[in-house]
């Protein structure tokens, strides 16, 4: 993804305000005012008990440890997975049903540490306000870390104190841990390992360089456009936030448009399409017939390569199930990111209902902390200038995008345990995928683990996942003159039914008018409608 600038647009108060001070992710409030469960489940913990996986002779790679073919990391298949992309982890060993996923990390490690320096430097050694000093050979305790108390790290926190020193410039505690870690996790392991195994390879990333450089030493497997949409596939099944997505759009923006004649879609981020097969399947079936439907798909490199193709290839596939059904159909090819869209690429018709749909993609559009075009606020001005009847806005109730190094680690950390720890759970229809399964560990890594790195490793331009919760997105829209529609009944039920083949721990909810899923207490995604 491309800006034309890098500086950091100066703002208005309120601006400087609202985003430069990372706001706290609310946690679910089943009493509050502002939160409402909509099914009332106990939500019990089904996570399926899995004894240790064998690793299989099939060669696995985290993004470090494959072949020898350097590639830009972040040129990989867009695959609009919500484990960003566009994008589920466990909490630390023993967690429990009712973890939060946003309690304080305790100072375990640093306490490993105090201990090591304590043995080597003897007894009456000082510590300086029971910090860590490095009054001692570093080569000594270097080793020392690797010899004592591995076994006892929790490679949640372990991770944390990474972050933390790398923060404060301390390189040699965070590569002593780094290497401490290193055989507590893996790609085929429980959440925390997974997590554990991907997050390592980002904050490796991170000591090596910065920006650009960054996707220089970093090695990945690019699957064949194939092999992509298979990963794609199976990460659909195993759990609901791609299904949660299309569903909750679809219906609102069949019933902002059941009295409409002609239908004009916009789609940010179209990929294969298959969001509009089930919209045109419903307007099938509108009572006095279906109304003319267009759809215009924007799109990037990143979506044709996994299609294997341009976006001719998601015309004709819609075509040809609208012509089944008997809707009236014609598609628009816009093939460019989203930052690359101005007005005339979208081309409206005079006399179209317009609704407009941004599904997991506006957190990849800069904004006025990476570039002074701000293309955030922009599109969403933009899309205010065609007047739609409805927006549908689906993003990750996540805040990485302008805090600090450190905390946007431990939000993405906290967020990424809640979601593997989610693809852990009870799959539905009785689909049997074991962690040591190729394809499963194939999918979290080119699905997931890039948007994970990206997060960790990058800075500036190139860092492109920047996650916002809906507090900052209702602003934005607000700001460019939305109202927020709010949801029917049918919207909450359609998304219930949805969840219904998964785990219980899944829970929905109602915020400020917005739905929301999440996994157990943690909000993982949001669904909004605007006008």
């Amino acid at each position: 993804m491309q800006t034309s600038q890098k500086s950091q647009s100066s703002g208005a108060a309120i601006h400087n305000k609202l985003y430069n001070q990372p706001d706290p992710i609310e946690p679910f409030c089943l009493t509050g005012p502002h939160f409402q469960i909509l099914n009332n489940n106990a939500y019990p913990d089904h996570t399926r008990h899995q004894e240790p996986s064998i690793v299989s002779n099939d060669q696995f790679f985290t993004l470090e440890s494959s072949p020898a073919v350097e590639c830009s990391v972040y040129n990989s298949p867009n695959t609009r997975s919500p484990f960003s992309t566009q994008s589920c982890l466990s909490n630390v060993q023993n967690s429990s049903t009712d973890n939060t996923y946003g309690s304080p990390i305790s100072s375990g490690v640093e306490q490993v540490l105090r201990e090591v320096e304590m043995e080597l430097l003897g007894p009456g050694s000082d510590f300086e306000d029971g910090s860590i000093t490095s009054s001692f050979d570093s080569k000594n305790k270097y080793h020392k870390i690797l010899q004592l108390g591995i076994s006892n790290l929790d490679v949640k926190q372990a991770l944390t104190e990474i972050a933390h020193a790398m923060d404060d410039g301390n390189t040699e505690d965070a590569d002593a841990l780094m290497e401490a870690l290193q055989s507590k996790v893996s790609v085929s392991g429980d959440p925390i390992q997974r997590l554990g195994a991907y997050m390592l390879e980002g904050l490796k990333a991170r000591q090596l360089s910065s920006g650009s450089l960054i996707y220089k030493n970093l090695r990945c497997y690019e699957p064949n456009p194939k092999e992509l949409m298979s990963y794609m596939s199976i990460l659909y099944e195993i759990c609901p936030y791609y299904k949660f997505a299309y569903t909750s759009a679809n219906v609102i923006i069949k019933e902002a448009m059941q009295y409409e004649s002609q239908v004009h879609v916009i789609d940010f981020l179209i990929a294969q399409g298959s969001q509009w097969v089930l919209l045109i399947e419903e307007l099938a079936k509108r009572p006095g017939g279906p109304p003319r439907l267009r759809v215009t798909g924007v799109d990037d490199y990143d979506s044709s390569y996994a299609r294997g193709g341009g976006l001719h290839l998601v015309g004709q596939r819609l075509a040809k199930v609208a012509e089944a059904h008997g809707v009236p159909f014609e598609f628009h090819e816009a093939g460019r990111s989203g930052s690359d869209v101005y007005w005339g690429n979208l081309c409206v018709h005079p006399g179209e209902a317009i609704a407009v749909n941004f599904p997991y993609m506006l957190h990849h559009m800069p904004d006025e902390s990476v570039s002074t075009t701000n293309h955030r606020d922009r599109l969403i001005r933009l899309v205010k200038r065609l007047g739609p009847k409805v927006v549908t806005l689906l993003e990750q109730e996540s805040n990485t995008n302008t805090s600090s190094f450190s905390r946007r680690f431990e939000e993405a950390l906290d967020y990424y345990a809640a979601m593997f720890e989610s693809v852990d759970a009870k799959l539905p229809r009785n689909i049997v995928m074991p962690r040591d399964d190729k394809r499963r560990i194939s999918a979290e890594a080119n699905c997931v683990a890039r948007d994970m790195v990206n997060i960790v490793a990058c800075e500036d331009v190139d860092r492109v996942e920047r996650h916002e919760p809906l507090a900052k997105w209702r602003f934005r829209l607000a700001q460019a003159g939305f109202v927020a529609l709010p949801l029917s009944y049918s919207v909450m039920t359609a998304a219930r039914e949805v969840l219904s083949e998964f785990s219980d721990c899944y829970r929905l909810g109602d915020k400020d008018g917005a739905l929301v899923l999440g996994w157990k207490n943690r909000p993982m995604v949001t669904c909004s409608a605007w006008s």
